[in-house]
């Protein structure tokens, strides 16, 4: 299956070369670039790509504001934003996956990365790379406690526990020694219970909670 993405960036240059890396996979297709927010919000419904590369500091309508509307649109459900950063820790990228974002990237990453996280995404994972995206959960998971906390059963938590240390399905499943389907049925149930869009949200809402504790700063 062709995993379709849209690509918005303000600089020419760096929408040339993610395409250019993109393209190289025969299983990614790029439809359409936009140059600001307001033009990923229209190619977005236009298009429905699965994935939208998403710079955060564009002109006029900036990724944040963008990446809100895209994922509150109840036409776009099975769009997923994936937010773009020169920054490790940047609040706005914070704000993004409280938002509904399904993960972030640093812009300076290597080209195979930038295709397995398309692929991980499209295929319903959240993007968290421990060593960038807990650090900055760390630094900004500040809040009240999640309602429906204590609603998750003892395995869920112990999942979930797994999904916010940057675990896969497949590396979840493993270490409970279950089978991935069902590591992903307890996933899926954490989620509904919690009202969390995707995994991303999942991970701040571990946080959030207090069901896993803040890694310390490196």
């Amino acid at each position: 299956m062709t995993v379709r993405v849209l690509l918005a960036d303000d600089q020419n240059l760096v929408r040339a070369g993610f395409r250019v890396l993109l393209e190289r996979a025969p299983d990614i297709e790029v439809v359409a670039e936009a140059v600001d927010g307001e033009e990923a919000i229209a190619l977005t419904r236009a298009h429905r790509p699965d994935v939208v590369l998403m710079d955060i500091r564009m002109p006029g309508t900036d990724g944040l504001t963008a990446a809100r509307r895209i994922l509150a649109d109840a036409r776009l459900p099975d769009v997923r934003v994936v937010v773009l950063t020169t920054f490790e820790l940047d609040e706005y990228v914070f704000a993004a996956l409280q938002a509904g974002a399904s993960g972030f990237l640093l812009k300076d990453l290597e080209p195979d990365e930038l295709r397995r996280a398309v692929r991980v995404v499209a295929a319903g994972d959240a993007l968290l790379a421990p060593t960038v995206t807990r650090r900055l959960i760390a630094a900004f998971a500040s809040g009240p406690e999640v309602p429906g906390l204590d609603s998750l059963t003892s395995r869920e938590r112990e999942v979930v526990g797994l999904v916010a240390d940057g675990l896969s399905t497949v590396q979840v499943a493993e270490r409970l020694r279950m089978s991935p389907a069902t590591a992903k049925t307890h996933t899926n149930r954490a989620m509904t219970k919690l009202g969390a869009r995707d995994r991303a949200q999942l991970v701040v809402f571990a946080y959030r909670s207090g069901l896993v504790g803040l890694p310390r700063p490196r």
